[in-house]
């Protein structure tokens, strides 16, 4: 999956032209034919391969070098879209816009460097559910500050400075002696 870093490695008005061509060669396929064609012209063509799966409105494409196993790609995009499935509770578009960063995260704990390091979906929602924990924790840390704020400015401290029952200085001071 050295396709990876071919991504990374292009500038932006080329990624959109990679993104433009891929959807135009996957999209117009039926639904009844294989899930895996070779590249674009644009990514290499015979040199790599496109592997996809198509999930109601959804398209799941990998761009993976020619000697990669087909169905052990779409395995690995079974496995990311089941897990996004649970985190998201039946995922759509609006989830992978709004929440990037997550998908990204999720991605990373089955690919990394072209490298697929995990396929288990119990031990990616394992992981993930720690990183929820984790920024959970921080986010609560992170708000400390407007909590306290918030708790200050609800004690009324006016109110409660004036309600502090202090002696009559007058009469304290005639109490006193010298």
């Amino acid at each position: 999956m050295a396709s990876h870093t071919l991504h990374q490695l292009q500038n932006e008005e080329m990624q959109q032209q990679i993104i433009k061509e891929t959807f135009q060669l996957v999209s117009k396929r039926d639904d009844n034919v294989c899930n895996f064609l070779e590249g674009g012209s644009l990514i290499g063509g015979a040199d790599y391969k496109l592997i996809y799966r198509h999930y109601a409105t959804l398209y799941f494409v990998f761009c993976v070098d020619s000697s990669e196993s087909e169905l052990g790609i779409l395995d690995l995009i079974q496995v990311f879209v089941e897990t996004l499935d649970k985190c998201f509770e039946n995922v759509c578009e609006l989830d992978l816009i709004f929440h990037v960063d997550k998908v990204h995260y999720i991605l990373n704990e089955l690919v990394m460097g072209g490298m697929v390091l995990e396929t288990n979906m119990t031990e990616i929602i394992t992981r993930i559910d720690d990183q929820n924990k984790l920024e959970k924790q921080e986010a609560g840390l992170a708000a400390a500050p407007a909590r306290a704020v918030s708790a200050v400015k609800n004690m009324n401290l006016p109110q409660q400075i004036k309600d502090i029952k202090l002696p009559d200085l007058p009469a304290a001071i005639k109490d006193l002696k010298f």
